[in-house]
């Protein structure tokens, strides 16, 4: 077949700004044409941050925020599209997933803020969004919705794979060799980088933990590690999601709360929550795994991989770079993937994963 352009755009949970790709796709192989990065201005991460939670004026509030992402998105394409001096006219459709602020499958709702009619107006480029509702409609959780394009890219004929992409929250792909002919399932299993972040950010004023050195300093406290770790949600059996809405800085406060730790180990202590839940989920729900790929900003975090690697004791763990994405592209290179399937018609939700009823195409169409 002739190859397709399609740009990818992943804004997460960990709300630091747009990662963006330009993807060629031809059959079943894919490569990664440019990137970039764009930073949410400080007012608007501070809007989506306060979106998170109940507030006044909230619709006002929201349709103002929606604008002023739709803009970061379209400056995040016409940026990608000019360093790779591709027209406009060149690109099949970019996914624009939008940005998480509420999701509640199990009332049967979830809320991506966006405005893709926006985006497309200012790029001229088609936009496929609203991935998720389609599948929440079917009875899906929505979400994670990556775990298809895993299976697309990186399983292999004989080889027992997981891939786990930390984010704000992060998820597992469970990807079992394709001769097994056994499903590939994925869920969220937690906290990624949301709380190291955020407690990073509250002590040190600095956005992220670097190489997770701070962490490493501390020392983790088994006590508050237990409290962490006896939360519901890790012990619930998959299809699961989560987001902000339920590990947040409230849930971090009320683990806190009457503990006397200090910020150096709570940060040691969060980093082996995320190592812990990430490999508990592994081991758990995923067995016979015999390597085990890293996707994400947390896929930077060496002191993370340490952790990982200890936890996955006799699993290779190492990341998709290894296999030739690089660990920030893999989510916004989803996205382009899904736009591809929802212009073709295809499925883009497993509903093993998800829980949804069936096989459905996920997405709405804003043509140029």
């Amino acid at each position: 077949m002739r190859p397709e352009r399609y740009v990818g755009l992943m804004s997460g949970t960990s709300l630091d700004g747009v990662d963006a790709v330009l993807a060629e796709f031809s059959d079943e192989a894919c490569h990664v044409i440019g990137a970039v990065a764009r930073r949410f201005p400080p007012a608007l991460r501070a809007e989506l941050l306060a979106l998170q939670s109940p507030g006044d004026n909230e619709l006002a509030r929201a349709a103002r925020a929606a604008n002023a992402l739709a803009d970061v998105y379209a400056e995040s394409i016409l940026e990608l599209l000019a360093s790779t001096s591709t027209p406009a006219a060149d690109v099949a459709a970019a996914g624009v997933h939008g940005q998480t602020l509420r999701h509640r499958p199990e009332e049967g709702w979830t809320l991506q803020l966006n405005n893709p009619a926006r985006v497309a107006e200012r790029t001229g480029v088609t936009v496929a969004a609203d991935f998720r509702s389609r599948d929440v409609a079917a009875g899906g959780q929505g979400a994670p919705l990556v775990p298809a394009f895993h299976a697309a890219r990186f399983r292999q004929r004989d080889t027992h794979r997981a891939v786990v992409n930390i984010g704000g929250i992060a998820n597992v792909t469970d990807l079992p060799p394709a001769l097994s002919e056994a499903p590939v399932r994925g869920f969220d299993t937690g906290p990624g980088n949301v709380f190291l972040d955020l407690w990073c950010a509250a002590h040190r004023g600095e956005p992220f933990d670097r190489e997770g050195a701070w962490a490493r300093s501390g020392k983790v406290d088994d006590a508050l590690l237990a409290a962490m770790l006896a939360d519901v949600y890790f012990a619930a059996h998959p299809p699961k999601s989560t987001g902000r809405d339920r590990f947040n800085q409230g849930w971090l406060d009320a683990q806190l709360a009457a503990r006397k730790v200090l910020p150096v180990d709570v940060q040691a202590t969060l980093l082996a929550l995320t190592a812990r839940t990430i490999a508990g989920a592994i081991g758990t729900y995923c067995p016979g795994v015999t390597e085990v790929l890293l996707c994400g900003g947390g896929a930077n975090n060496a002191a993370l991989r340490d952790a990982l690697g200890a936890e996955l004791a006799h699993r290779p763990v190492t990341t998709t770079a290894t296999y030739g994405v690089a660990v920030e592209h893999v989510e916004a290179l989803a996205f382009a993937w899904l736009a591809r399937e929802v212009l073709a018609g295809r499925p883009g939700n497993l509903p093993a994963v998800t829980g949804a009823s069936g096989l459905r195409v996920l997405g709405a169409v804003y043509p140029r």
